[in-house]
């Protein structure tokens, strides 16, 4: 049998069977006819992609995670504190040690009281769990969720901080708290601070945002007045801080600007001066896109992407 007769065998075959298995048009339709008609596949619809569940993406996951999680963190600031507790007697036997730039020191230093400044928020307290929650909710900072973070007076203390403050008293020095928390947060921050066993003998010791220095212009948020009213009557011996703003005025807050206002002072890093790693926020961020903080955030976004730097 030639192929060309089997192909058309094959299709009258076929054909005969379906005749015999459906009814023509108008006749009564049995139920022995439906279970003999085979059932025709049901074809599934192609999968898309897979929606994500759970908040949106945030460019601060990573950093608040590994604030939270990693031990790399924790050893980071231990080191800190622990390293700044080895300089600290060598500060205190030398009489003209002074961590405070020139132009922040209005009177000598030497015969002073010995201090220590330090800054607050993610330089001896830990903020993390608010910034977890601007994660998880898809927010931002603004003053009414972070003026109800401070007021639950729930911030943990940042590791070496407690430990390096109380040695720091037990051998005489008063440490000031210069921070850019608001004055009406005082009461909060101190019981917080207190809560943890930071030595605070006095409300003084706590320098918030607004708090007036008699003959000295203040400069927006700068802490440079505040500084300069502790070194009237100390001789400050350390620095501590989360950003450069919280040891030196940063007179123009670009990358080059904040270059030049840490360059005369580099010898100081982790001898007067105590940097403590923070990637969640600060003053580094807005330098990326012109300070513009009412760009879209996108805009802002796409700035600090073409702020990096690639491989070739």
């Amino acid at each position: 049998m030639t192929p060309l007769k089997t192909l058309t065998l094959s299709t009258l075959v076929l054909a005969l069977a379906a005749c015999q298995v459906l009814p023509t048009r108008g006749e009564p339709v049995s139920d022995e006819d439906l279970a003999a008609v085979e059932p025709t596949p049901v074809r599934k619809a192609p999968e898309g992609p897979r929606v994500p569940s759970g908040p949106a993406a945030n460019d601060n996951l990573n950093a608040v995670a590994w604030m939270q999680t990693s031990l790399e963190y924790r050893l980071l600031a231990g080191q800190t504190y622990r390293a700044a507790l080895l300089q600290l007697d060598r500060a205190l036997k030398t009489p003209d040690w002074d961590a405070l730039v020139p132009e922040e020191r209005a009177n000598p230093a030497t015969g002073l009281a010995p201090a220590v400044i330090v800054d607050i928020d993610e330089t001896v307290l830990d903020n993390s769990p608010y910034q977890a929650r601007l994660v998880r909710d898809g927010g931002s900072y603004d003053e009414v969720t972070w003026d109800g973070w401070v007021r639950e007076e729930e911030a943990t203390a940042i590791p070496g901080a407690v430990e390096f403050a109380q040695a720091a008293a037990a051998r005489g020095v008063t440490i000031f708290y210069v921070s850019n928390r608001a004055a009406h947060l005082e009461e909060p921050t101190l019981k917080n601070l207190r809560a943890l066993g930071f030595p605070l003998e006095r409300p003084e010791q706590f320098l918030g945002l607004g708090f007036f220095v008699e003959g000295c212009e203040q400069q927006g948020s700068e802490k440079g007045c505040r500084r300069q009213h502790v070194g009237r009557t100390h001789r400050v011996l350390m620095q501590f801080g989360d950003q450069i703003g919280d040891m030196a005025t940063i007179l123009v807050n670009t990358k080059e600007g904040r270059e030049q206002a840490i360059a005369p002072y580099v010898g100081w890093i982790g001898e007067r001066w105590f940097v403590l790693p923070n990637p969640s926020y600060g003053s580094w961020e807005p330098a990326l896109f012109n300070n513009a903080w009412d760009l879209p955030a996108a805009e802002r976004r796409r700035m600090k992407i073409d702020a990096l730097i690639y491989a070739e």
